[in-house]
């Protein structure tokens, strides 16, 4: 071989498996800590810190949808809020009474409302599939968004299904294998505690939220999760490599409408009614799709743990704002002009949002993964949110 011939550098070595074994393990130890602490947080706040908690869960499930849609899949949409009506009414006319002669129902047991809930919810979404497949892009999120204005249309003309918008109609109270999550039921203690409705629905939609993370997690890292991410990067060359292009959109906006009617059942079970909103800002409007949107380009597209992180900023900003101002006094002017806890969220995730899109497109969950690499050993990721995706 002649002595000009380049030589190729040494390869790096590898980490070594009781190095990489110790950041998995370290990373386990993280998320068991925190599950313990979510499970003991009933044990020592009130109901109305259970009560902001269980709004910002609600606000995670719908995220962890949008987040696969928008930023595993690259497809815009603002219909979330027509979703969250659409699982709300799903949940409500299903478990509701069937001798109600105002409203109509079903009389199905609560769980398995629940569960149609999502599912109807996921019919909806691919009933929309022949125009995502079609459009992308800004044409394809203004075109989502005519569902949140034809939501409340019929949400406020279905006055058999909703209640109408003057009175609305009570969810029937969830039940799950016969035990009540209300007041009612076998008084249950626990460490001196008792728990009651706040903390049986505080335990319910903790439980609802683990799941649509796991399945989120999974989804990702799967087969499906990587068709997504083709199609997102590139619609022909996923074509090319045989991933149906029409087939993955329609998937996604299926799932992603699944996760918004979860997080709509929560929604009424949250509130105690289901009531359509008499313009586009209120509980089911535009507003609401732009919130969700805001959670995830601050948690960061894509990503379901930043998800769940700009949840507990948009979602959970107002609830403790809220919460506060009642004792410090906040908040008490009582012109037009006055802010409310919710006017200074809006600007407070306003201004989180431009700072990310101009300092850390990759959001806060971009933040997160360079601590980690510096507090656990170095190794190859292979998670695709670990790559920054």
């Amino acid at each position: 071989m002649s002595d000009t011939a380049v030589k190729t550098p040494p390869a790096a070595p590898p980490t070594p498996p009781v190095k990489r074994d110790r950041g998995r393990l370290l990373k386990a130890l993280a998320w068991i800590a925190l599950l313990v602490v979510l499970l003991a947080i009933p044990l020592y706040l009130d109901a109305a810190w259970l009560k902001a908690g269980q709004y910002m869960m609600i606000g995670g499930v719908g995220a962890i949808g949008l987040t696969l849609l928008v930023g595993q899949a690259g497809q815009l949409s603002l219909a979330h809020a027509f979703f969250l009506l659409a699982g709300a009414t799903g949940y409500t006319v299903l478990s509701g009474p069937t001798d109600d002669e105002r409203v109509s129902g079903l009389g199905l047991d609560p769980g398995l409302s629940l569960v149609g809930a999502v599912v109807i919810t996921a019919v909806l979404g691919l009933a929309f599939a022949p125009v995502s497949g079609r459009l992308r892009g800004i044409y394809l999120g203004v075109a989502s968004l005519s569902l949140v204005f034809l939501g409340l249309y019929l949400g406020q003309s279905a006055e058999r299904l909703t209640g109408g918008t003057s009175t609305g109609r009570t969810p029937e109270p969830f039940s799950l294998f016969g035990f009540p999550f209300t007041n009612g039921g076998p008084e249950i203690i626990l460490l001196g505690v008792p728990i009651r409705q706040a903390e049986r629905l505080w335990y319910l939609f903790l439980l609802l939220t683990v799941l649509a993370f796991v399945v989120a997690r999974a989804a990702v890292s799967s087969r499906v999760g990587r068709s997504w991410r083709a199609v997102r990067d590139n619609e022909a060359a996923a074509s090319v490599m045989g991933v149906s292009v029409t087939r993955a959109k329609a998937g996604a906006f299926a799932v992603s409408s699944a996760y918004a009617g979860l997080a709509g059942a929560m929604t009424v079970l949250w509130f105690d009614i289901l009531k359509p909103d008499e313009s586009e800002f209120g509980t089911y409007g535009i507003n609401i799709s732009i919130a969700f949107l805001a959670m995830v380009i601050i948690g960061g597209l894509g990503s379901v743990p930043g998800a769940l992180v700009g949840a507990l900023i948009v979602n959970g900003l107002p609830q403790v704002l809220s919460l506060y101002s009642a004792d410090l006094g906040w908040f008490s002017g009582t012109g037009d002009g006055a802010l409310t806890p919710i006017l200074v969220s809006s600007f407070v995730y306003g201004a989180a949002i431009i700072l990310v899109v101009l300092f850390e497109p990759g959001g806060l969950a971009a933040i997160g993964r360079r601590l980690t690499r510096r507090l656990t050993p170095a190794r190859k990721p292979h998670l695709p949110e670990e790559q920054g995706i």
